[in-house]
């Protein structure tokens, strides 16, 4: 352990720069001062820390802060975990390790900064099975947009969407027409069994979270709101927790990237597409589920939120409205966790 500077006052808040085996420490006194610059080891860490009195401890909100976040409040410090793009305003001169933990320092003692809740290792377990299955969709995705290319190269065309290619390829690979090749064929061939593989997977990790899901009070509470099943309820807990990060279900929208981009000057407020910030994959489940609304309509959707929705159809484009109601259905979910019910639809009528 070595340190650059005595300590010649006592720690009030700590700005802690994460890496993989070292970790930087600033320590700022009451008085904002630096009075504390150190380089621990990972396993030196919670010792270091565990002489320190309490005090304000933040951190970048990355890969391991959850899991040390946790541990140093345990000790009994109050732990903060900051979004890294809030940090980088605070950064002075070039880049090192001591200025990132300066700069998170400055950063947590403000007044009106955002923070991210720590997540439990309950939430983490859920959020890595939403994150495998993430990553096992984006490759089914990969392997049926190359079927699909290698059909289109010798001229087979099949109606959009998995179903209606799945009944064609046992028609096309069983035909002897002469369109493919027997390479092509065995090629095509081996890809749909990759395809069967990872639905295989794909169902398995799925019926996991479904399982946890009904375990779940908070889960179980989400999928009262229309078009939120098993995974977007669990995606929501994974994420949010009981959603007390944010003050109101207007956040929680914004933090989707759900509402508009803002670039207003003066008197002049210019509103363009939407934001498209914060969680992409949960913002892609409310608005699946939104479109879902939209198509089968069900019953505590027709009673609560469909008049409005249909009074916004007459101008709005489909899209549009999805995106409006797949915000809708955030903000209520938001309720939902945030205020401890299930959901009541509130009976609108049309203008």
């Amino acid at each position: 352990m070595r340190t650059s500077q005595k300590i010649t006052g006592i720690v009030a808040t700590i700005g802690l720069d994460i890496g993989e085996n070292t970790f930087h420490l600033v320590g700022f006194d009451q008085r904002a001062a630096i009075i504390l610059q150190q380089k621990v080891s990972r396993s030196q860490l919670e010792r270091r820390v565990a002489n320190t009195p309490r005090c304000l401890i933040g951190m970048e909100a990355c890969s391991g802060s959850h899991h040390i976040g946790r541990r140093l409040a345990e000790i009994g410090h109050d732990v903060r975990l900051i979004p890294a793009q809030y940090v980088k305003p605070f950064l002075k001169g070039h880049k090192n390790d001591y200025r990132d933990a300066e700069a998170i320092a400055e950063a947590v003692q403000r007044p009106t900064m955002h923070f991210v809740t720590i997540k439990t290792p309950e939430q983490m377990d859920l959020l890595a099975l939403h994150r495998v299955r993430s990553r096992l969709v984006g490759r089914r995705t990969g392997v049926i947009n190359q079927i699909r290319s290698f059909l289109i190269e010798r001229g087979i065309t099949v109606r959009q969407g998995p179903m209606p290619l799945r009944k064609a390829l046992s028609e096309i690979l069983g035909s002897d027409t002469g369109a493919l090749s027997p390479r092509m064929v065995g090629l095509i061939a081996d890809l749909a069994q990759d395809w069967r593989r990872l639905d295989e997977r794909i169902a398995a990790v799925s019926a996991e979270i479904e399982a946890l899901a009904e375990q779940d009070h908070s889960c179980q509470r989400l999928m009262t709101v229309p078009g939120v099943g098993p995974i977007i309820s669990s995606a929501v807990v994974a994420a949010i927790g009981n959603g007390t990060g944010f003050k109101q279900g207007r956040d929680f929208g914004a933090w989707l990237g759900l509402v508009p981009k803002q670039e207003s000057t003066g008197d002049r407020t210019i509103l363009g597409k939407i934001s498209k910030r914060g969680n992409k994959y949960l913002r892609t489940l409310f608005v699946q589920a939104a479109h879902v609304v939209l198509e089968r309509r069900p019953s505590a959707a027709m009673r609560g939120l469909w008049p409005g929705a249909e009074q916004a159809s007459k101008r709005l484009h489909r899209n549009m409205l999805a995106i409006a109601l797949a915000n809708k259905l955030a903000r209520i979910a938001w309720a939902v966790l945030a205020r401890g019910g299930t959901y009541q639809p509130r009976i609108t009528h049309a203008a």
